[in-house]
């Protein structure tokens, strides 16, 4: 054991003095990382991190208290300081803060919202202050395997890049309101808590979709992540600023739903009612009628402008697609036939 410590006494005595290694020269950076930092130093100053409060009562004053709710991310749609988000972030906020990449907070309202699409507008009042509305791209011409960007605040983490491809075109998934969104993108670019509402974009740093979900046991990331595409977001938005709301068109008539339709052995949608005045009673759809004992069934709709429903869910979809005003073509089975009925479309009340 003596001997052990006088070699390593004697080796730390003749050792030369260590010093830091030379460092190697690594050259330019690729090109596609300096399309990623440019697009980040680009983007980034549209994306917002969101902070929502609720008030719960105190158990012993039973004065009402605010308490931090969640986190989540958003974007600046419009110089007007108009912010982009997932409507499930701020839906049960009492109070929203939004903070901008210069980390300056913002008291923000809510303007409108469309729960069945998972979108949500807020406002913040910013007079002489500079704000970057983000790039508008384009989702129709999508193709599986490009590749895309997420900017968003994980787990609270101030602005912060991931990057993947677009996995799947096509997908649905459930809205808060049981409802499903359709045609969502899905992409492996990492998405985690906090980064809902934030924006997914293209190689030219362009807004092609919104994160809205994961899909993953743990709540974690687990490669499967989903968007709402920017078609339906900028479909929507317009909407959401002059009326608050989302106005959908509507042909003026009650569906059944399709557990009836089902148990009635029916291939589409069943019309229960008709309201007096409106475009189904005008154009002449018959609803389902009842004479004492006997159901008459009414007619029965197929196809809207050529594409097959199946659903309430399928209607209302196909008719989101029109203005309010505009002229649908409706095809019906009535007594076993098919009719094309054109009609135009009225607002729904909700």
């Amino acid at each position: 054991m003596y001997g052990y410590c006088l070699i390593l006494c004697k080796t730390a005595e003749t050792t030369e003095t260590a010093e830091p290694r030379a460092v190697t020269a690594r050259g330019d950076l690729a090109a596609d990382e300096k399309n990623t930092i440019e697009l980040f130093k680009n983007v980034s100053p549209s994306v917002v991190y969101i902070t929502t409060l609720a008030l719960r009562r105190n158990l012993f004053s039973l004065n009402a208290v605010e308490i931090p709710q969640g986190t989540g991310s958003g974007f600046v749609w419009d110089e007007q300081g108009r912010i982009v988000t997932n409507y499930h972030v701020i839906s049960d906020a009492s109070r929203i803060e939004v903070t901008m990449a210069d980390h300056s907070t913002w008291k923000a309202v809510l303007i409108g919202a469309a729960p069945d699409k998972d979108i949500a507008v807020l406002q913040i009042n910013t007079p002489g202050y500079w704000i970057q509305p983000i790039p508008v791209g384009e989702s129709e011409k999508l193709l599986v395997g490009q590749k895309v960007f997420a900017i968003g605040n994980p787990f609270g983490l101030d602005q912060t890049i991931t990057s993947g491809i677009i996995s799947a075109l096509g997908r649905e998934i459930k809205s808060i309101t049981g409802r499903m969104i359709r045609n969502m993108i899905q992409t492996d670019a990492a998405i985690n808590p906090g980064n809902s509402g934030g924006p997914l974009l293209d190689s030219a740093g362009r807004l092609i979709g919104m994160n809205t979900a994961i899909f993953s046991p743990s709540g974690a990331y687990a490669g499967i992540g989903f968007a709402v595409p920017v078609r339906e977001i900028n479909r929507v938005i317009p909407y959401l600023i002059r009326n608050g709301r989302l106005i959908r068109p509507g042909i003026g008539a009650s569906l059944a739903d399709a557990r009836l339709v089902r148990d009635l052995g029916l291939e589409g949608v069943l019309i229960l009612g008709v309201e007096v005045g409106g475009p189904a009673h005008k154009a002449g759809l018959r609803p389902t009628k009842q004479y004492g004992n006997e159901i008459v069934l009414g007619d029965v709709i197929i196809e809207i402008s050529g594409n097959r429903v199946r659903s309430y869910d399928d209607v209302r979809t196909e008719l989101e697609q029109f203005q309010v005003g505009e002229q649908a073509v409706v095809t019906i089975l009535r007594d076993g036939q098919q009719m094309k009925i054109s009609l135009h479309l009225t607002a729904l009340d909700n």
